[in-house]
């Protein structure tokens, strides 16, 4: 695989993970919102942890476990990070 190739597939996924963690936190918070938790959209971006802490607890009360949406906003974002880190050495090497 070209190097050129590789860093435009690093970038498409970490594009991707992106929007999944952002379309994640508007599920977490339409979630908290239908069980009466307060959320303010408009701060979503500033209050995403808070909101992601709520949203863990709700659902470890209720089941006993963390609700999918938690991992479907954590994992992408870890794996965004690893990319960008990825593409960073690529562009320094």
């Amino acid at each position: 695989m070209e190097g050129g190739s590789a860093v435009g597939l690093l970038i498409a996924l970490g594009v991707i993970c992106a929007v999944w963690a952002v379309v994640a936190a508007i599920l977490i918070a339409t979630d908290l919102s239908r069980r009466g938790v307060p959320v303010n959209i408009i701060w979503l971006r500033m209050l995403i942890l808070k909101y992601l802490h709520e949203y863990a607890k709700l659902t470890r009360e209720e089941t006993g476990k963390v609700g999918p949406l938690f991992y479907h906003y954590v994992v992408p974002l870890n794996i965004a990070l690893v990319v960008f880190i990825l593409l960073a050495v690529f562009h320094w090497r």
